[in-house]
């Protein structure tokens, strides 16, 4: 019999194996954004509960395989899916996307949280953040001499010294560039998400001999298998999901 997956979601990879997916298994999403229509499996939305809700639904929905493709840096969701699957004496397998790395002409500088992030930010007066929500907790403490921008999945109002941009990836290379020239940002201040969904950023930072803050990676827990990108996973489930429904 064909195990019945749950899929936790979050990134556009996700959305890849979602799309092949058929009527028993679960996509689950955090719910920022426009949750899709068109798909197959169905689509849960928000959270769990953390580990206790996650086991629970594990249970009274009879999973039988737990995929993590969320966000690189969603450190404490991928640790609850590890902990809970072994408990479940269920298998975990998850995306371990690989980060970018720089590439001649970078000036790439890795922050370990948030202090020394504001730290290193002391010297440049328009940064642009794609950190997501976090930079939205210090938008009062926002120095006299900054004027920040931020990219967001979901609208904000902001404030007087500080733009917020909602819009979703991918983004292409051109509007990067207008984007960054229309802002006069003197500083990019990132995740190292990896894929190409985003990378564009670099790029045009590159180009305009700008600083890059990367917010190094968490440690995310072992798990029985994990691949590199969605296409490897979506091969190595095909001999499960063609066993005899």
């Amino acid at each position: 019999m064909s195990p019945r997956i749950l899929l936790l979601g979050g990134v556009g990879d996700a959305l890849a194996i979602a799309r092949r997916l058929g009527p028993p298994h679960v996509y689950s999403l955090a719910g920022l954004g426009k949750v899709p229509s068109d798909l197959a499996c169905q689509v849960r939305v928000g959270g769990f509960g953390g580990a206790a809700g996650l086991a629970q639904f594990i249970a009274s929905e009879n999973i039988d395989l737990l995929l993590d493709i969320t966000h690189p840096y969603a450190a404490q969701i991928s640790a609850n899916a590890a902990r809970v699957a072994q408990l479940a004496g269920i298998p975990c397998w998850a995306l371990r996307r690989p980060g970018w790395n720089p590439q001649p002409g970078d000036d790439w500088r890795e922050v370990a949280d948030w202090p020394e992030l504001h730290a290193a930010l002391a010297p440049f007066r328009r940064p642009f953040f794609t950190l997501g929500r976090e930079p939205l907790e210090h938008l009062d403490a926002i120095p006299a001499e900054q004027f920040w921008t931020l990219r967001l999945l979901d609208a904000h109002p902001g404030n007087q010294r500080a733009r917020i941009i909602a819009n979703r990836g991918p983004f292409d290379l051109q509007g990067e560039r207008e984007l960054f020239a229309a802002a006069n940002f003197d500083v990019l201040v990132s995740k190292n998400s990896g894929g190409a969904a985003t990378e564009a950023k670099l790029q045009v930072a590159r180009e305009r001999g700008l600083p890059v803050l990367l917010l190094a990676r968490p440690e995310l827990p072992a798990v029985e298998r994990a691949f590199a990108d969605p296409e490897s996973l979506w091969q190595a489930l095909q001999p499960l999901l063609r066993e005899t429904p």
